[in-house]
């Protein structure tokens, strides 16, 4: 929705906390805007709460944003903007706009400048919600600053938008009740109102305020987990707006060409952690294996990562890549020893190895010409799916359960693990009739 003027926007968070992802999905959608209409894209850092703002809280939001790719055009800080700021406020108590007052609070005497308000209705129009509608009498002359170099939220967010020439203000519906306020800040300083777009807040399954109780809540959280940027903005793209069609898979190239500020829906959008989890398993199942080893050989527990050999492991990385759908799953098999039949021989247990059967005879013969099955394959030939076609005729024949269960406990001695056919590629055939031998021994 241009406005004849070149699309300007801002992202403006403070550098108080980590990057939320209700911050992140803001920053998205004013990211997208700007790119679809070749408008520029402004981060601003709010750090006028001199207290609270940490340059660590800083370094968060900048490196969250360029890890999800997220670039701006232009990087302000209002802790470097005073001068500018200065001298608007000295405009509005030359103009009689605003004036000193002394206050008197917990029995300290101390003054601060507020803003002489005309007591007027304001209204707005809301890209999604129309004409909004607000008497400010009840705002009474409300604080716009310390003193002269220390403005406060509302006049420093005015004047920045100004100066920088902002267009449109996208930003969370919890700022509608800042708007009037705003406006009439503007219209003190002469300047043009900007469009504004007030998309509705993240929630939980519950519909409580989305907060750390329901997990990850922030950028580097997410990117801590293993989840990937790609699907993390195609996730927050869609939660609380709508493209045309059922489409749910998008580039961020995608995104910029579908998307317009009039499908955002009013209504609370609910974080959901599947929704999440599912598309970042289809991002990882786009990967080419070298980047995935890449990105998953990080999450590999120390102790297994170092004790492996690098082609069983590579081969093992493979593996997982159907079974995970971020990778710090790797970590929790790892480290619940999911994963150390790969590198070391399994401890057996007799009542696992012969719960589909408790013939220690049967099991034995089935053991054993599994071996002969798996050693009439040639090393070149051994991979998984020639592994299955070798080994199924037989298991069909004397009952999948029977055969299957005691090769996959007799390559793992787990309960739970991959099939057999997999496993074997990953060990190698010397390994995989070394491990049928000894658990045949066992038994005996």
């Amino acid at each position: 929705m241009p406005t004849g003027r070149q699309v300007v926007v801002r992202f403006a968070p403070s550098p108080t906390g980590n990057l939320h992802i209700g911050g992140v999905r803001t920053a998205l959608y004013n990211f997208l805007h700007a790119r679809k209409h070749g408008g520029t894209f402004i981060l601003r850092i709010e750090d006028t709460d001199r207290a609270r703002s940490r340059p660590e809280y800083e370094r968060d939001i900048l490196e969250s944003l360029a890890w999800l790719g997220l670039s701006h055009d232009a990087l302000f800080r209002q802790s470097e903007r005073q001068a500018i700021y200065r001298s608007h406020i000295e405009r509005l108590l030359g103009k009689d706009m605003a004036y000193v007052s002394e206050e008197l609070k917990d029995g300290i005497a101390s003054s601060v400048i507020r803003f002489r308000n005309p007591k007027k209705s304001v209204t707005f129009e809301d890209t999604l919600r129309g004409p909004i509608a607000e008497d400010t009498e009840d705002l009474g002359d409300f604080v716009i600053a310390r003193d002269l170099d220390q403005p406060l939220y509302h006049l420093a967010a005015v004047i920045d938008d100004f100066e920088t020439g902002v267009t449109h203000v996208i930003r969370g519906e919890d700022g509608i009740s800042n708007t009037a306020r705003q406006i009439l800040l503007q219209e003190s300083l002469q300047a043009p109102r900007p469009i504004y777009t007030h998309i509705p807040l993240i929630l939980a399954k519950d519909r409580s305020k989305l907060s750390k109780r329901h997990g990850a809540v922030s950028a580097s959280e997410l990117k801590k987990e293993g989840y990937l940027p790609e699907a993390v903005i195609n996730f927050l793209a869609l939660l609380g707006w709508h493209p045309k069609g059922d489409m749910e898979l998008f580039s961020i190239n995608e995104l910029i060409e579908e998307f317009s500020l009039e499908r955002v829906q009013k209504g609370g959008a609910v974080f959901d952690t599947e929704k999440l989890k599912w598309l970042n398993r289809e991002y990882l199942r786009k990967l080419d294996p070298t980047t995935f080893r890449k990105e998953a050989i990080e999450y590999v527990p120390k102790s297994l990562r170092e004790s492996a050999k690098a082609d069983r492991l590579s081969a093992l990385l493979d593996s997982l890549r159907e079974r995970i759908s971020v990778f710090s799953e790797i970590t929790t098999m790892g480290e619940a020893g999911e994963l150390t039949y790969y590198v070391q021989k399994p401890v057996y247990d007799k009542s696992i190895l012969l719960r589909e059967s408790e013939e220690v005879k049967k099991v034995t013969l089935h053991l054993e010409k599994l071996g002969k099955i798996l050693g009439s394959i040639t090393p070149e030939q051994f991979n998984a799916k020639n592994i299955r076609e070798s080994v199924m005729p037989y298991a069909e024949q004397e009952g999948r359960g029977k055969v299957l269960w005691p090769f996959r406990v007799a390559l793992t001695g787990k309960i739970q693990s991959p099939d057999p056919f997999s496993i074997c590629e990953i060990l190698g055939k010397e390994e995989s009739l070394l491990r049928l031998n000894e658990a045949q021994t066992y038994i005996e």
